[in-house]
């Protein structure tokens, strides 16, 4: 034969067989007893079915010689199994090999069958349909497998979406009686994710930061830190002065306040999924209430210290939940460097100032060492995300230059 390759032409609505063998007879017997059935293509060598198969159009099943020079069916096999495209493909020995070491052989490479020479055309055909029937089985559920993990994350990102809307509703619920944080949650989110990226691999933090889940759960609960203050009287929250003793009081509250409403919406979501479970439904999923223990723990604790003087538990040192703890260093440097209707907001060196005085005792010393080995990352989430009217924007340095060295 003097073509490397040859084929019968295009022709979609019918399967595809690689007949390799070095010997033309054998080549024009199995061709001729193929082609009423099936598109048949030829290579005369190992080296032209790899050539064949490369080059394409793909072959559905390949029937392949052992014995041919250069390089033989076994050779032929293992290449094609290191390749994406022919490490699928189902390939029967048509061999004059009939040993039981040469059809083990053959199966333990990949081969999903042994025809040995001289051929049976009723067998070989049968062998050949049975396979391609297979593998049309194969290929139809891989598609369905596709399509239905496809309908999946379609699903599961409309389920995300749906859920970071209702979060950041409810979140506003607290934020918009107090209209002149703005853009509060969209920073402290920012911070939180900061400090995350750079605490995940230190020692203390690497094993409750280990799982993405987890992080990105941390990260999309924030904005709920705050989210008791719906339950905080307007004259209290809305006061253009300070809190007396009393007032205060009522204010430290709202922590208690989100804690109670998340907790209680655990214990509602988990009753209400063990009814269902009980008639026959879908457990929850529990990174569902994974979620949702990580909100209460930032609601109720983003006010606790480091040295025990928070509220509302006086929580102290590792007893704080990390989430929390991260919180602590977000809130505080975003209230500190933005406007309120009490006060006004303080340059970034001032801020920077106060934030190192509450190293190891108002904050885990580690986490504010991290906010402050990373400030310039923090610049930009306040500059990206600066209130309209925030005249904090103008204590802030330009985001192209470093502000790194002002921890030190």
């Amino acid at each position: 034969m003097t073509d490397l390759i040859q084929d019968d032409g295009a022709d979609g609505t019918r399967m595809t067989v690689l007949v390799v063998d070095d010997t033309r007879e054998n080549l024009t017997v199995i061709g001729h007893l193929l082609r009423p059935w099936f598109q048949v293509r030829v290579a005369n060598s190992g080296l032209h079915a790899l050539q064949a198969i490369e080059k394409g159009p793909r072959p559905d099943l390949i029937l392949l010689d052992v014995m041919m020079p250069g390089m033989d069916g076994y050779e032929v096999i293992e290449r094609l199994r290191e390749q994406p495209e022919g490490r699928d493909i189902p390939v029967i020995f048509v061999t004059a090999l009939d040993t039981d070491q040469d059809e083990e052989r053959g199966l333990m490479l990949g081969a999903v069958d042994y025809v040995t020479k001289p051929i049976k055309p009723a067998l070989l055909l049968a062998r050949v349909r049975a396979h391609l029937d297979l593998k049309r089985a194969r290929d139809q559920l891989a598609r369905q497998n596709a399509s239905l993990d496809a309908e999946v994350h379609r699903r599961m990102a409309e389920n995300e979406l749906i859920k970071d809307v209702s979060l950041h509703a409810l979140a506003l619920l607290a934020e918009k009686r107090d209209n002149e944080t703005g853009n509060h949650l969209y920073r402290t989110q920012g911070y939180v994710q900061i400090l995350i990226k750079h605490l995940r691999d230190h020692p203390r933090f690497s094993v409750a930061l280990q799982d993405p889940l987890t992080r990105e759960q941390i990260i999309k609960a924030a904005p709920l830190h705050d989210i008791g203050k719906v339950g905080v009287p307007d004259a209290i929250l809305l006061k253009p002065s300070k809190l007396d003793v009393d007032e205060f009081e009522v204010m430290k509250r709202h922590t208690l306040i989100g804690a109670e409403a998340v907790g209680e919406a655990i214990e509602r979501v988990s009753a209400q999924h063990a009814r269902l479970r009980g008639a026959g439904g879908l457990e929850a999923h529990p990174s569902a209430l994974k979620f949702l223990m990580v909100a209460k723990q930032i609601a109720g604790s983003h006010h606790e210290r480091w040295d025990g003087s928070g509220y509302p538990e006086g929580l102290k040192g590792e007893d704080i939940p990390l989430p929390a703890r991260l919180m602590a260093v977000a809130d505080v440097f975003d209230a500190l460097l933005s406007r309120r209707h009490y006060k006004g907001a303080l340059p970034l060196e001032q801020t920077l100032d106060i934030m190192r005085e509450g190293r190891g005792t108002h904050f885990d010393p580690d986490v504010l060492d991290a906010f402050l080995s990373h400030l310039d990352e923090f610049v930009r989430v306040a500059q990206l995300y600066a209130d309209e009217s925030d005249a904090a924007r103008d204590t802030l340095p330009d985001a192209s230059d470093s502000v790194t060295g002002s921890e030190n």
